[in-house]
């Protein structure tokens, strides 16, 4: 049972409760314990004798401790459930804890849906056996104890025949232990793989529906759920076996105490309350193997738990973290990258390029170029294979990680918002924001004039993943809330990319405000967006290939006069004249 131990240390904070728990589970064990001899008087003395008064008192023990082992038992669970209840918070909490600061590669190797329900139903059923099963086994262990010290004070001779016979009762117990731990984590694994299948499909509802292929989905998922059923009917079959064996092996030992004990008490060696009390002890000293199983369901847990709290991130805090020099600068320097899951495959090689603070550059060309991998690299969302990745005048990785991420503000190419209101989703740049810089950064991403048109203002619940709100709405709303901090550094990745005409020229003037203000690096396939960025890099096959001034890479630069013709056949005018 090692497995459970680094589940137990969430245990050491509330100690209190547990000597509470445990001074109860002493008593109740206890209490049960003198059950045994309370039969065997009630038998000897209170059916042979006899005598009303006798029996009458006989029966009043009895009661009383049954109204003890009531009282002890209530203790016993309410503490008991307490503590499974607050370390199976403590341990969502951290495993919540370690994941939030992992690295984004960790969740390309890692379903962020399996991950869920380890930290679901994983902690669940830890809970569960925290707050129940772990308390009847430490129970069960103290009477084990207790019952076979009383075994051999009852009956020396019947005690010896539970000694000899234990080795065959716990063997199979371990046996087919160990096997319901491996289902186990296999039964919640295959749990976790129908968990991420229902909610990808979920979440995407749009999709599946717009292909017809919800018919296709639920055959997939009725595959995962046979696959989870399957394993969990192996699990349950070793579980059945065990307690049938175990029962078995049992039965029979106590039916060969029985039928010796029975000629004892027959040639007048022992008295037959003693025999129903050692009767009563066997019962005690084989329940120990009651909560095993389930103990080992929760090993398995435990390990897929575990697993997650002591993954190690592939971006280290530094040792000594630095404080920014030069806020707003932003340099490469010979930066090669390759990500962790495609080794073989460069996507950015020899970078060298120079943002000076409150400068704007521009990055252009075509899909797989490493545009938004550079803007990765600025936020350490991964370290560069070769080369260095300064911010504020500092190497990224010598900087903490929550300081170097204050000094930027991100607008991703797919805006993301979460379950909430519109304030709730642009506070999320700062959450100590007031409502007056709320309104302004709403205003700066042109976003107010369909805000006030909602329901309920900037207090309209937005949904999961802003699903009443159109593309362009919540991009207006994604640049909000990278506006509202004030940020040093600004990186926008394709954020005009669902706008319409209108918005963009609004974004576009946001930006021409911003300029001098903070440094802005702008991924975009639209010119029209970048033609007034003081600089504009060409990108291709990971590689620089120009750089310059619109008008300067319209003249002398081939892929970007060829990006400009694409897109611009019938507003060329307008694109010379830099608007």
């Amino acid at each position: 049972m090692s497995n459970l131990r680094p589940a137990l240390r969430f245990v050491r904070p509330y100690l209190a409760q547990v000597a509470m728990a445990g001074a109860a589970l002493v008593v109740t064990a206890s209490v049960t314990l003198s059950v045994g001899q309370g039969v065997r008087l009630l038998i000897d003395e209170g059916f042979t004798t006899g005598s009303p008064d006798v029996l009458l008192s006989s029966i009043g023990v009895f009661v009383a401790l049954v109204l003890l082992l009531a009282a002890g038992t209530f203790v016993r669970f309410y503490y008991v459930s307490w503590v499974g209840e607050r370390v199976s918070a403590d341990i969502r909490l951290a495993v919540y804890a370690r994941l939030v600061r992992m690295h984004p590669a960790f969740f390309e190797e890692n379903q962020p849906t399996e991950i869920q329900s380890r930290i679901t139903t994983d902690t669940t059923l830890l809970q569960t056996v925290i707050g129940s099963s772990v308390s009847i086994a430490l129970r069960n262990a103290f009477m084990f104890v207790g019952g076979l010290l009383l075994l051999f004070v009852t009956n020396p001779r019947l005690a010896t025949i539970v000694i000899v016979s234990a080795p065959i009762v716990i063997s199979p117990i371990v046996l087919f232990g160990r096997r319901v731990r491996r289902l186990s984590r296999s039964s919640q694994d295959t749990l976790a793989d129908v968990g991420s299948h229902a909610g990808e499909s979920l979440r995407h509802i749009k999709i599946v529906q717009a292909f017809s292929h919800e018919r296709l989905d639920l055959a997939a998922f009725a595959d995962r759920v046979d696959v989870a059923f399957a394993v969990a009917v192996r699990r349950i079959r070793q579980r059945a076996w065990l307690v049938a064996t175990v029962m078995v092996l049992t039965l029979a030992a106590i039916a060969v105490m029985l039928w010796v004990g029975g000629q004892d008490v027959i040639a007048g060696r022992t008295s037959a309350g003693e025999l129903a009390a050692f009767i009563f002890y066997a019962f005690i000293v084989g329940a120990a193997s009651e909560v095993w199983a389930e103990l080992q369901r929760a090993a398995g847990a435990t390990e897929r738990l575990m697993e997650l709290l002591h993954a190690n991130s592939a971006l280290p805090e530094p040792a000594r973290p630095r404080q920014p020099r030069r806020p707003g600068a932003v340099a490469f320097r010979g930066v090669s990258f390759r990500y962790p899951t495609r080794p073989d495959v460069a996507v950015l090689t020899d970078i060298e390029l120079s943002l000076r603070p409150g400068e704007t550059v521009a990055l252009v060309g075509p899909s797989g170029a490493g545009k938004s991998t550079l803007l990765d690299l600025v936020q350490r969302f991964y370290d560069p294979t070769e080369g260095t990745v300064s911010v504020a005048g500092v190497d990224a990785r010598d900087l903490a990680l929550e300081t170097l991420r204050r000094e930027i503000a991100f607008v991703p190419q797919h805006p993301v918002l979460f379950a909430g209101t519109v304030r709730d989703n642009v506070r999320y740049g700062d959450a100590d924001a007031d409502d007056a810089r709320v309104t302004a950064a709403l205003r700066a991403a042109h976003a107010m004039e369909f805000v006030d048109a909602l329901a309920e203002g900037p207090d309209t619940i937005v949904g999961e993943d802003g699903q009443g709100l159109s593309g362009g709405q919540r991009q207006r709303l994604a640049i909000a809330r990278a506006l509202l901090p004030d940020p040093r550094i600004l990186l926008m990745d394709e954020a005009t990319s669902a706008l319409d005409a209108r918005s963009e020229q609004a974004i576009r003037q946001t930006i021409a405000d911003l300029k001098g203000r903070c440094t802005i690096l702008i991924v975009a396939h639209r010119l029209s967006t970048v033609a007034h960025a003081d600089r504009i890099v060409v990108l291709a096959d990971g590689r620089i290939v120009a750089e310059g001034t619109h008008e300067t890479l319209l003249r002398e630069n081939g892929l970007y006069r060829d990006f400009a013709e694409i897109q611009l056949v019938d507003h060329a005018g307008e694109v010379a004249a830099g608007g």
